[in-house]
C-alpha cells in the first residue's frame, strides 16, 4: 500500500511553540496525466526547512503535502504526450525541489510564481515523503551514473544552492589558485560547496563548532579549519593562509550574524561574501570597513532550472559523491525518521540525512 508522510496539526500547551508531529497515511497510487511521469520514490532527504515547517516557521505550510523537497526515484510510468519516455523509463532520476524559476541568473522571473515543494502549498501533491510521486517530465534530471539513490536524494536543494552560491554568485573565486572560506562545515550545502570548489582547484578553508567536523573536512580536501566558537577565529584563520597570498577571495556563508564584520579583514579588496542562509541571526551588520574595502555581499538561495541542470551535469562530470551522514530504511519507520529530525535539530550530522523508501 502506498504511503505519504505529512505533518498534522496538534494543539500544544498554551504559549508553547508549535512542533507538529509526523503523520503517515495510506493513499492510492497516483496516475500520471499528459506530459507527466510516475516516479517510484527510492530515497528522500531532510533539510533544515523541514524542521522549520514543523515549527510553523516556514511560509505556506501544508498539512496535506508530503514532506521533503529532495528525492530520487525510478520512473515507472509516463502519461500521454511525454517526449522523454525512452530516455527516462526505468531510470533513476532526481526531482527539482522548486518551481517558477526558469533561467534568469538574477533571480526568479516572477517572484510571486516562485515556490518550493515538500510540505508546503500550492503543490500539495509534490514532495519526496511518499511512495509514488507524479511530476512534469521536465522537472527531473537523470541521476549521474556513479551515484546511489540515497546519494541522489542528497543532491537537489543543497547541490543547486551550493552551485549557485559558488559558481554564479562568487564566480571570480571559483578557479585554481583562489581561496575561499566555507562556514559551518558539516551541513549539506557547505559540504557540497567544499566538494565543488575542490573540483575546480580552489583552496578551501572551513569553520565549525566541532574539531571532529574540521578534521573530516580536511580529510575531504580542505586546507584547514578553525572553531567559530572561539572569538579569535579570524586571527586563527589568518595564520593558516599562505604568506604569498594571505587573503580570501570569497566567503560562502550560511550563518549570517557577524560574518561580515569578522571576515572583512580576511578578504581581499573587492572580495565577495555569498550568503545563502542566516542560521545565527536574521540581520547582518554592514560596517564601514566593508564599504571602504569594496566588499560585495550577495544573497542567494536555491537556483534556476538551468542552474539545476548545470549542477547535476557538474556532479556527473567531476564524479562528485555528496556526503550522506546517516540513512534510515522505510517511510513507515516514523520513529527512526523522527530521530533524523533530532540529529538535524542538534547539528549532529556531517552530510545529509536520508530516508530510503
Amino acid at each position: 500500500m502506498p504511503h505519504i508522510l505529512t505533518i498534522k496539526h496538534k494543539r500544544g500547551k498554551p504559549g508553547a511553540a508549535p512542533y507538529y508531529p509526523l503523520q503517515l497515511s495510506a493513499v492510492p497510487t497516483p496516475t500520471p496525466g499528459p506530459g507527466q511521469l510516475l516516479v517510484k520514490t527510492a530515497a528522500a532527504a531532510l533539510n533544515h526547512r523541514d524542521v522549520f515547517i514543523r515549527q510553523n516557521l516556514y511560509p505556506n505550510i501544508s498539512f496535506q503535502a508530503p514532506l521533503f523537497s529532495d528525492a530520487c526515484g525510478e520512473v515507472i510510468g509516463a502519461g500521454p504526450g511525454c517526449t522523454r519516455t525512452a530516455e527516462l523509463i526505468n531510470k533513476l532520476v532526481v526531482l527539482t525541489p522548486f518551481r517558477g524559476w526558469a533561467a534568469d541568473q538574477a533571480g526568479p522571473e516572477d517572484w510571486a510564481q516562485f515556490s518550493t515543494i515538500g510540505g508546503v502549498g500550492p503543490h500539495t501533491h509534490l514532495g519526496g515523503g511518499q511512495t509514488y510521486v507524479v511530476v512534469e517530465e521536465d522537472e527531473v534530471e537523470l541521476l549521474p551514473a556513479h551515484l546511489t539513490a540515497a546519494e541522489g536524494a542528497a543532491l537537489p536543494s543543497a547541490g543547486v544552492t551550493a552551485y549557485r552560491a559558488l559558481l554564479t554568485k562568487a564566480a571570480s573565486a571559483a578557479g585554481p589558485g583562489k581561496s575561499i572560506l566555507v562556514t559551518g562545515i558539516g551541513g549539506g550545502v557547505a559540504l557540497q560547496v567544499l566538494q565543488f570548489a575542490l573540483a575546480l582547484g580552489v583552496d578551501v578553508y572551513v569553520t565549525s563548532s566541532s574539531e571532529a567536523k574540521l578534521a573530516r573536512a580536511q580529510e575531504l580536501g580542505a586546507k584547514g579549519g578553525v572553531l567559530y566558537t572561539r572569538d579569535e577565529w579570524p586571527k586563527n584563520l589568518a595564520k593558516l593562509l599562505p604568506a604569498e597570498r594571505p587573503y580570501l577571495d570569497a566567503v560562502i556563508d550560511g550563518a549570517g550574524g557577524d560574518i561580515v564584520v569578522r571576515s572583512v579583514p580576511l578578504l581581499k579588496p573587492g572580495g565577495v561574501i555569498s550568503c545563502y542562509g542566516m542560521t545565527v541571526a536574521p540581520v547582518m551588520d554592514w560596517p564601514m570597513q566593508a564599504v571602504m574595502k569594496n566588499i560585495e555581499l550577495r544573497g542567494t538561495t536555491l537556483g534556476s532550472r538551468v542552474e539545476f541542470t548545470e549542477f547535476v551535469n557538474f556532479v556527473a562530470r567531476h564524479g562528485i559523491r555528496p556526503v550522506v551522514s546517516r540513512t534510515v530504511k522505510g517511510l513507515d519507520c516514523v520513529d527512526q525518521i523522527e530521530a533524523l529530525f533530532e540529529d538535524l535539530k542538534g547539528g549532529k550530522q556531517f552530510g545529509k540525512l536520508v530516508v530510503e523508501i
